[in-house]
């Protein structure tokens, strides 16, 4: 069940993807990212640290994620995204000899982004964040809630191409019931190539 939950998820995604970007059939716009009217896809380098307990025994993370960004009214758009994060664990927590084990995390996520200047966008998303190593993490839950707000800067690079640099804080619900600390949240900074 929860497995069938996590393919019909991520097939939604893609094909939210795909529909959207058959659907646009006008000539994009060049120059103002805010006001493309092509669907625009970006894959990117996401890196953060995590906040709150998490940072007790996790000291940073690292993945990556492709993103669609599907045109609905000027310098409005719907958002879908897709990656893979590995939040890497400490060494000798605390001064003990423990050790933390990685968490591996696929995010799947649709939202809105606003443009409300040239280039500069306000963006949020939600949707579900799949432990991929549920037992090793020591979790009791496959999948938990996630949220991201996020804000950023399309730097234009030729053409409809671009690079996007964003921050944003990641936050979840719990993934294991029985322990209140079990959220993962962090503040990351993704690098994209867009086009």
């Amino acid at each position: 069940m929860k497995n069938t939950f996590k393919f019909s998820t991520l097939f939604l995604a893609f094909a939210a993807l795909t529909v959207g970007a058959k659907a646009q059939s006008t000539t994009p716009v060049a120059g103002s990212a805010s006001t493309s009217n092509a669907v625009r896809f970006s894959i990117g380098v996401d890196a953060g640290v995590p906040t709150g307990t998490l940072s007790n025994s996790y000291n940073w993370n690292l993945g990556g994620s492709l993103q669609a960004d599907i045109p609905v009214a000027n310098q409005l758009f719907v958002t879908v995204n897709a990656g893979y994060d590995n939040i890497y664990g400490k060494k000798n927590i605390s001064g003990t000899n423990l050790s933390a084990t990685n968490i591996e995390l696929l995010p799947v996520k649709a939202g809105l982004k606003f443009f409300p200047v040239s280039n500069f966008y306000i963006q949020g998303e939600a949707g579900a964040g799949f432990a991929l190593n549920k037992a090793d993490a020591g979790f009791n839950k496959s999948v938990a809630f996630i949220y991201a707000p996020q804000v950023g800067y399309q730097f234009n690079i030729g053409g409809q191409n671009f690079i996007d640099a964003g921050v944003r804080y990641e936050g979840s619900t719990q993934f294991n019931s029985n322990v209140d600390n079990s959220k993962v949240n962090f503040v990351a900074l993704r690098l994209a190539y867009g086009f």
